[in-house]
């Protein structure tokens, strides 16, 4: 098997089935679809009965996204993992196909991200498929060379449980000399539902593990001056935002932040300046 098609889901059994047809029509033959459910108490578990032509990891407690990735990335003997959420699907069945030979041709190349489409951008349309270099993908749609994210450390475990995920092992996959690639027309279409979905809790939880990235991969010289403009964005979205109340979330996620320093356990490891400076230029 050279593919594996892996989508983590909790309590979202009415969206879950068209992630799952979506990723069965990938046209892509040489591929394994596996769907990791964390302890639903909704009766997903019952669509297993539905959807026999895929493996079910069925969970009896909750464990969390990072742990579901981590244990995609060891399961059987792929070469690529490629994530999907639950609430999202390919917009091409062909996708795959045209992902893997692109990575079969550039081995440098650790993580490819897809084009991601949602409600909020669903006039945008892209017809020309141009790759260019990023520093980071969206964790609802992407492709990973297996190899090199497992010898990165794979995802590190953090405070909160979303958000941040993806650029720490961006980061890292780029101070070992890999490259991010983004493709502007290889598509997924995210519906971001709200089932199942805490915003307050999400952003707390985000800027949280936001300052825990920038404590755990800035080298010395950076390290307040990037803390201190991290804290100033944070402060400053959150209360001009105007859809939820954040400001409360955010200074919730900020003391949970100082309480993680206060473990002494903290796993701090920074890149390189010439990294953490290519990262920053990507990022503009």
């Amino acid at each position: 098997m050279k593919i594996l098609i892996g989508i983590t889901s909790r309590n979202r059994c009415a969206v879950l089935p068209k992630a799952i047809e979506s990723a069965l029509s990938q046209t892509y033959g040489d591929k394994h679809v596996v769907i990791f459910d964390d302890a639903s108490t909704d009766g997903t578990k019952l669509l297993k009965e539905n959807f026999t032509a895929v493996e079910w990891i069925l969970s009896g407690e909750q464990k969390g996204l990072m742990y579901a990735r981590n244990l995609f990335l060891t399961l059987h003997d792929a070469v690529y993992f490629c994530s999907l959420d639950d609430d999202a699907w390919f917009l091409d069945a062909n996708t795959l196909l045209d992902a893997v030979q692109y990575m079969d041709r550039n081995e440098d190349v650790a993580a490819l991200a897809f084009d991601i489409l949602s409600p909020d951008d669903h006039n945008r349309v892209q017809k020309e498929n141009i790759i260019t270099e990023t520093n980071n993908y969206i964790g609802c749609g992407h492709l990973l060379r297996i190899r090199p994210v497992l010898e990165a450390g794979g995802y590190f475990t953090t405070p909160g449980y979303y958000g941040s995920e993806e650029k720490d092992l961006c980061i890292r996959l780029m101070n070992n000399g890999y490259k991010i690639m983004k493709s502007s027309g290889w598509q997924v279409w995210h519906d971001k539902t709200s089932i199942s979905r805490n915003i307050k809790a999400q952003h707390e939880s985000g800027v949280c593990n936001d300052l825990v990235f920038m404590w755990r991969r800035t080298p010395l010289l950076l390290l307040l001056p990037a803390l201190f403009s991290k804290f100033y964005k944070h402060l400053a979205f959150s209360a001009t935002y105007e859809n939820e109340k954040l400001l409360l979330p955010c200074l919730n996620g900020m003391k949970r932040f100082f309480r993680f320093l206060f473990t002494f356990k903290t796993g701090r490891k920074a890149v390189s300046l010439s990294t953490f400076k290519k990262y920053i230029r990507l990022n503009q």
